[in-house]
């Protein structure tokens, strides 16, 4: 669990949270005031390396937390998610890093990488130029990254210039189904020369030799928002298993708990989501010693993380679905929460990372074949 400091209580957090969450919905950003919050209970100093005063904590801790945010506020939690963030900038310099954290360890970032878009060379570093979008809790960071393309000196392996928010244009167009309210809006940067040594090869060898960082750094990425879809999904079931006796429906059918169809499915989603869990907690528990004990990652585990996560996003995407599915006629009304909850259930199983294409990567490398993806490790 993330540290929390004397007198700031995680579920006075998660509390507060659950008042808001239509407020951050309505806004379609988890504001700054609230990303203070989270910071108050260490979720921005949880990747931070501790030479710089972090507290970084083992994978599957920090997966925990961001769930049991997401079980509340899927949005809030794939914001909270990017807590992890840090294992990013810690490809940056030594001395880069240690201006970043020169006020402290709690640095919110936020990535805006896509399209990657080509930035011209200059004898300080590059000229950034262009529009980028999905930059994911941008009204609330502190320092924002766009993405540049690979090139000879980084191996072809993207690019992250890092930029300070009042470097950037937000374009505040996120108009969604899913993930409403984590501000996933645009940015947009003219002619801003980012010095190379604000610059970091997304993937890259770390320059901090402190154990979170050599646990695989793409794979950590995708695991933080597989876990925001469990959350969600979970949720989902808490909601089933509430109404399951009471909602009756205009036809006077038995209650939904009286009903054979009803209670199977409500159990084989709870099996399902429970099974697809515990794999993918085992395995980043599995990985995390293995770099504890000193030893490289290797490929195998990096593609056993990907597919963990990619199944689990996918799993709770279809738990809600089929939980809508055998709710009646409920849920086809625009306030029913299940409605949101597919929604939100929805992104994680979309996203570049989680996608379809990840088990044709994965399945290549089990077979000892080189990954079918770019940047799948």
């Amino acid at each position: 669990m993330v540290h929390t400091p004397q007198g700031v209580g995680f579920d006075d957090v998660l509390a507060e949270l659950a008042q808001r969450r239509q407020e951050f919905r309505e806004q379609r950003y988890v504001p700054k005031d609230f990303v203070a919050r989270l910071k108050q209970i260490g979720i921005y100093r949880a990747a931070t390396p501790g030479k710089f005063g972090g507290q970084p904590l083992p994978p599957a801790e920090f997966l925990d937390t961001v769930e049991r945010i997401s079980v509340v506020d899927g949005s809030t939690g794939w914001v909270a998610s990017f807590g992890s963030a840090q294992i990013y900038l810690a490809a940056l310099p030594l001395d880069t890093q240690a201006e970043l954290y020169r006020d402290g360890p709690d640095v919110a970032f936020a990535g805006a990488l896509f399209p990657m878009q080509r930035a011209a060379a200059t004898e300080r570093g590059y000229l950034v130029d262009g529009h980028w979008k999905f930059a994911s809790g941008c009204m609330g960071a502190d320092l924002i990254g766009v993405g540049l393309p690979g090139d000879e000196e980084s191996g072809g392996k993207p690019r992250t210039a890092v930029l300070r928010p009042d470097q950037v244009e937000i374009v505040q167009d996120w108009d969604v189904v899913g993930m409403r309210a984590t501000g996933s809006f645009d940015i947009v940067v003219r002619g801003v020369e980012v010095p190379r040594e604000w610059t970091f090869i997304r993937g890259g060898a770390p320059t901090v030799d402190e154990p979170l960082y050599h646990y695989p750094t793409i794979a950590y990425a995708s695991q933080v928002l597989a876990v925001v879809g469990a959350g969600v999904a979970r949720a989902a079931l808490d909601h089933a298993k509430q109404v399951g006796g009471g909602y009756t429906g205009v036809t006077g059918a038995p209650k939904l708990a009286d009903r054979a169809y009803y209670r199977t499915e409500v159990a084989r989603a709870e099996a399902d989501l429970s099974s697809a869990r515990a794999w993918f907690y085992d395995l980043s528990d599995q990985v995390w010693q293995h770099v504890l004990r000193g030893d490289t990652a290797t490929d195998e585990h990096n593609a056993r993380l990907r597919l963990a996560s990619a199944h689990l996003a996918r799993v709770a995407s279809g738990v809600v679905d089929r939980l809508v599915e055998i709710s009646g006629t409920a849920p086809i009304y625009t306030e029913h929460p299940l409605r949101d909850l597919a929604g939100d259930a929805l992104v994680p199983k979309q996203h570049a990372f989680l996608g379809p294409a990840i088990f044709d990567s994965a399945g290549a490398v089990l077979m000892g074949l080189p990954p079918t993806s770019p940047g799948f490790r």
